[in-house]
């Protein structure tokens, strides 16, 4: 139960059962950190960068193998457009050197092979991370709407800082994630709820934000995963599946901005479902969204208030 105390970030309480952190006015759900070791730091590595390629735009998985080939690629190339990619792809090579290097030291010290901060490999895997985060700028998000540089750099931070510090940033990033969740919410309703073909949308906008809230904080090895995951398809294919009431009578202008709204919806439930999978702010997209609903508003709230034209044949 929360207590009457203003909370600061960092407090924990049980709420409901359940263990949570707060951090910038949310309260998230806790999972402990694993303790500090090389062994917990591959593991993240491995589990960051993995995660990282499904959310960037595809082709960048390359082996860290061919690292000199992929530098090469890059330094070659001149026109703009395709070097970024080749400086995408040569990130993403760069990242998995990085892989490569702190797995193979893991199994060295697993072996009982003494591994100590100063080791040549690991200054070359924290220079491969730095390197690949520097490029970082290049990359975009699966849905080509914008890097997202907070996802980019995870697994050079995993690597730099404490597990525990790693943990708390991401519930920070976890925090600021429910906060674009909430604006982008917030913009959809103020925008629909002043149009008459969209007043209804309101409890399947609100079902769908709560659940998007839940999912974002769940990670995947969390049994309630089995429970969360289905509610929040389920609450999102209403909102995807919302048709607008259109008058019998309505005119042709009428139809095409309601076929509009219901396109914004759609794109609306791309973008918090981008959010809550990457469990990082998309603010660049979020706040293009927000600025196409006002004007979205502004145009269609005309058209809806037309009266229905009189039948030509009544008489």
């Amino acid at each position: 139960m929360i207590t009457q105390n203003t909370p600061v970030n960092g407090d924990r309480q049980f709420i409901d059962g359940v263990e949570r952190v707060f951090y910038d006015g949310y309260w998230i759900k806790y999972y402990a950190p694993p303790a500090d070791s090389l062994q917990a730091k591959k593991q993240m590595i491995i589990s960051l960068t993995r995660r990282l390629f499904n959310h960037v735009e595809h082709g960048l998985n390359i082996p860290g193998i061919r690292l000199k080939e992929a530098r090469q690629f890059y330094e070659a190339e001149t026109d703009p457009a395709l070097r970024r990619v080749k400086g995408a792809m040569l990130a993403g090579c760069l990242f998995n050197r990085a892989t490569d290097i702190i797995t193979n030291l893991v199994e060295l010290q697993s072996l009982g092979i003494d591994i100590h901060s100063d080791n040549a490999l690991l200054r070359a895997c924290g220079q491969a991370l730095q390197e690949a985060l520097s490029l970082g700028r290049l990359v975009l998000h699966r849905s080509g709407e914008e890097c997202i540089d907070e996802l980019w750099g995870e697994p050079l931070h995993a690597f730099s800082v404490p597990v525990d510090v790693f943990y708390e940033s991401r519930f920070i990033k976890i925090s600021s994630a429910r906060a674009c969740l909430d604006a982008l919410h917030h913009g959809t309703l103020n925008c629909f709820n002043t149009l008459a073909p969209f007043t209804s949308i309101e409890p399947l906008m609100q079902q769908f934000t709560a659940m998007a809230h839940v999912k974002v904080e769940v990670l995947q090895d969390d049994d309630a995963i089995f429970d969360v995951w289905p509610a929040f398809v389920v609450a999102g294919e209403a909102v995807i599946h919302f048709e607008p009431e259109i008058p019998s009578q309505a005119s042709v202008m009428y139809h095409y901005q309601a076929q509009e709204g219901k396109r914004l919806l759609i794109q609306i439930h791309s973008v918090m479902s981008d959010v809550v999978r990457a469990r990082t702010p998309m603010p660049k997209t979020m706040r293009t969204l927000i600025e196409r609903l006002n004007q979205y508003q502004q145009e269609a709230r005309l058209i809806f208030s037309e009266a229905p034209p009189i039948d030509a044949f009544q008489s």
